[in-house]
């Protein structure tokens, strides 16, 4: 997969750039499939799931992008309904938009549901996440980051990226994610760490990795 993993979506040309160079075409004649399931474990997520889906959410762009088509995916229905219906889906769209939510709860979904398995396979496939739907991605998120507790505990999530991400630096209304703040943090992760705002993504392709910003970030443990 080719990763574009974003703060807050696609907000600000620069990262719009990045998505359509990983596409390699335009948006608008692209198919993507959205995946809620993080919202779930949050309060009021199930409203703020339909706030998304139905592009509402003008902070977080990802949905209402104009692409030619999109599907929801919601992985806590994959297992009783069988890969056979669900599977050719993922396998044929052109994007996966991952919200945002607990990075814990949507990993422990990912490896239950089977999306998790099919990542591998999926080489053409670009991945967006989205804070919790770009954390997942990373090893580890750090145990200030866990607030729903997966079976078994700690804070180990997929590790298909070598560093950590520490989102949402100086955002406001979050006293708690101070640059400062997102050093403490660093300071606990065992791999590289970004700190990220909502102007910033990584983008992930063949291992090789690049920060498209047009805001504020810092790598810790280079």
């Amino acid at each position: 997969m080719k990763l574009l993993l974003t703060d807050s979506g696609i907000t600000n040309a620069s990262i719009h750039d990045a998505l359509v160079d990983l596409l390699g075409k335009p948006i608008a004649e692209s198919t993507a499939l959205f995946v809620p399931t993080a919202l779930h474990a949050q309060p009021r997520g199930a409203f703020q799931a339909f706030r998304v889906i139905s592009g509402q959410e003008d902070r977080a762009p990802m949905v209402q992008l104009g692409w030619q088509s999109v599907g929801v995916l919601e992985l806590t229905a994959l297992r009783s309904i069988g890969e056979d219906l669900w599977g050719p889906l993922v396998r044929e769209a052109d994007v996966l938009l991952v919200e945002g939510g607990d990075p814990m709860f949507l990993c422990h979904w990912m490896r239950e549901s089977g999306l998790a398995g099919l990542f591998p396979t999926l080489h053409d496939t670009v991945y967006v996440g989205l804070s919790a739907g770009s954390m997942v991605m990373t090893p580890r998120i750090g145990e200030d980051f866990v607030r729903w507790s997966p079976p078994g505990g700690g804070d180990t999530t997929l590790g298909l990226v070598d560093f950590s991400i520490f989102p949402h630096t100086d955002y406001p209304g979050m006293p708690e994610n101070t640059m400062a703040d997102a050093e403490k943090w660093a300071a606990t992760m065992p791999t590289r760490a970004y700190a990220i705002d909502n102007q910033t993504a990584i983008k992930v392709v063949d291992g090789e990795v690049e920060v498209i910003s047009e805001g504020n970030w810092k790598l810790f443990n280079a």
